[in-house]
């Protein structure tokens, strides 16, 4: 739910809305045909449509600094393809969050949910670290600034440079490595929860992987996933005992924490000491997940775009890095509209559209000896993964398509909508814009008005020194070929 407002949509204070609340939910569900899945899914998925409305900001509304402009974001009309497919296709506009992109949403909810449950106090000099290809670690560096945190940003060392020039900008620290394989201790995101778990140490580790023993006592929260770790500089606190969280040398002192967006499991309280070398460990048994980026999308993203659409949705397409967008989004229009389409955009080297085509994680360009590079083969940024997240694995079971772009069809989406649309889109953004146009050619929808809706992740500012270079996309061999757009939109006519 909107991110600026008190309400809260699940909370106790709306328990009590009775036979009028029973009544109106009623007359929604009928209205738009909403399906029983269960009754504690009933509750969930009613209270998200009826008092959306409520939480979304008027334009003369004051907000509550940055956090309270991210979300609620326009949905636009790309008319161009719109009115040459006769269709709606609609972009959700998430460049125009206040951090650049559709990762504020997912940041914000990290660091909300660090704080509910304790493992975060804003303003005692802690310090969040997290892997990224850059977008998550500009939201997170803008979002740590108003929270009173600090930000260590790791990431590999072939992303577009304006994202560390942003980075640097927001006062981040920021260390670029080779792009690796997740099982490599030196990938990014492993490298950042290592950083986390030595905060705080005399010699703090660079990207080495240090194995010795350390000197001193180091205590920390960490979950059995690995996905999520705290460590506190705090020496005395009695993390057997039941109020732990309220210890005041707990409180007070500065904390390193690392929670991995693309794994995240935040929830539950029951707790077990480990004595591993010198360092102890309070490993966090989790007896349910917190998915903080799939229900910032969940409970967020989905419901705006079913309130902006009067619930006139007939497909929902976006592209998956952690997964979490297309999941929680996926998720709850699904839950309003059974019979949605969900679909994935995918760029070229990343095995998820043949996770969804044929049941395999698997690229060809995978082959042994044809890659460009160690992560996903392809100019395209902020999308596209070689593994399954915990956060795609809930996506899996409602997407119902997928979507392969080249490198070629982005660059000439990108370069389409600039010159008919004004809208200058990142890579990720015009890889969705992309699977929209092939969804409806594929499902017949052309001169039908069905309503697709996609995800406008950020915009092409964030690209200048590598989808948006003439200069780069040459020596990469990728053409600029409008053609390739035009063809598509020609064979609808």
């Amino acid at each position: 739910m909107s991110s600026n407002s008190n309400h809260d949509p699940h909370g106790a204070a709306d328990t009590n809305r009775g036979p009028l609340f029973m009544a109106a939910a009623m007359a929604i569900a009928n209205d738009r045909e909403t399906r029983l899945l269960r009754d504690s899914d009933w509750h969930i998925v009613v209270f998200d449509i009826l008092f959306l409305g409520a939480t979304l900001p008027n334009s003369d509304e004051v907000v509550n600094g940055v956090a309270g402009l991210i979300g609620n974001t326009p949905l636009m009309r790309i008319n161009s393809l719109s009115d040459a497919l006769g269709v709606e296709i609609l972009g959700k506009a998430e460049f125009l969050n206040p951090g650049g992109s559709v990762k504020d949403r997912v940041a914000l909810r990290m660091i909300e949910d660090a704080e509910r449950m304790g493992f975060l106090r804003p303003h005692t000099g802690s310090r969040i670290f997290e892997g990224t290809v850059g977008s998550t670690g500009i939201s997170i560096a803008t979002i740590a600034r108003a929270r009173g945190y600090e930000t260590t940003i790791i990431m590999p060392d072939d992303v577009a440079e304006e994202k560390v020039k942003a980075l640097l900008s927001l006062g981040a620290e920021v260390q670029r490595v080779r792009p690796a394989s997740i099982v490599d201790k030196k990938q990014f995101v492993n490298l950042a929860k290592q950083r986390a778990s030595h905060f705080g140490e005399p010699d703090a580790i660079d990207a080495s992987v240090s194995e010795g023993p350390r000197a001193h006592l180091h205590r920390g929260l960490e979950s059995p996933s690995h996905s999520m770790l705290v460590s506190t500089t705090a020496n005395n606190v009695d993390f057997e005992s039941n109020d732990w969280q309220t210890d005041e040398d707990f409180l007070s002192k500065p904390r390193g924490f690392f929670a991995d967006q693309f794994e995240v499991r935040l929830a539950g309280h029951s707790f077990d000491l480990v004595q591993r070398l010198t360092v102890l460990d309070v490993r966090l048994s989790l007896s349910t997940q917190n998915k903080s980026n799939y229900d910032a999308h969940f409970s967020g993203t989905g419901p705006e775009i079913w309130k902006q659409t009067n619930g006139q949705v007939d497909a929902f397409v976006s592209g998956a890095g952690t997964g979490g967008t297309v999941a929680g989004c996926g998720q709850y229009l699904k839950s309003v509209k059974e019979d949605i389409i969900v679909a994935i955009s995918d760029p070229e080297g990343s095995g998820l559209y043949n996770k969804v085509k044929f049941g395999v994680l698997f690229d060809r360009k995978e082959a042994e000896g044809t890659k460009r590079r160690h992560q996903v083969d392809t100019v395209v940024e902020g999308i596209g993964i070689n593994r399954l997240t915990h956060n795609m694995e809930l996506g899996l079971p409602i997407v119902d398509d997928a979507f392969r772009i080249t490198d070629a069809e982005a660059v000439a989406m990108s370069r389409f909508l600039v010159k008919n649309d004004g809208l200058f889109l990142g890579s990720s953004s015009a890889c969705n814009v992309m699977a929209c146009v092939k969804l409806v050619r594929k499902m017949g929808w052309e001169g039908s008005g069905k309503c697709v809706v996609t995800i406008l992740c950020d915009s092409g500012t964030r690209h200048y020194s590598k989808f948006w270079s003439e200069e780069y996309l040459k020596k990469a061999e990728i053409p600029v070929d409008l053609s390739l757009v035009e063809d598509l939109l020609r064979k609808a006519e």
